[in-house]
């Protein structure tokens, strides 16, 4: 693959994206209840990572540089959090909750790789005969 050019509209979309994404990410955590393990941002990371690892099943990523960052690193770079689950994890040892601690980190890992790979497979999946007809 072969870099383009860094233009400004492609800065503007990759910011409208993540202010979408973090406007999502935010409804996300608001609507949901406070527990002791952070399940709406495990739930934010595991989707993120498959919807990631899907993406090129879109027409319109794999047709527009300008499309694919804005849903890439634009809307799904501002849903997704790496710092919010760090902190999150940091706080549960601090406070004492080690095994807590520890399988949310485990579970976040385990499973964003999980559903990382899975997206990333059912985008590469061959195109069914009567679709190429």
């Amino acid at each position: 693959m072969s870099a383009r050019p860094l233009r400004a509209a492609d800065l503007v979309v990759v910011a409208v994206g993540g202010a979408v994404g973090a406007l999502l990410r935010l409804a996300v955590d608001s609507a949901a209840p406070d527990t002791l393990l952070p399940w709406p941002t495990l739930g934010i990371n595991v989707v993120g990572a498959f919807a990631l690892g899907a993406l090129p099943a879109l027409t319109v990523v794999r047709r527009s540089p300008r499309a694919a960052a804005a849903l890439g690193p634009g809307v799904l770079g501002g849903f997704t959090t790496v710092s919010a689950w760090a902190g999150q994890v940091r706080s549960l040892a601090d406070d004492g909750h080690l095994v807590v601690a520890g399988t949310y980190l485990a579970i976040t890992l385990g499973a964003g790789l999980l559903a990382a790979a899975l997206g990333q497979r059912l985008s590469h999946r061959p195109e069914p005969e009567e679709a190429l007809r």
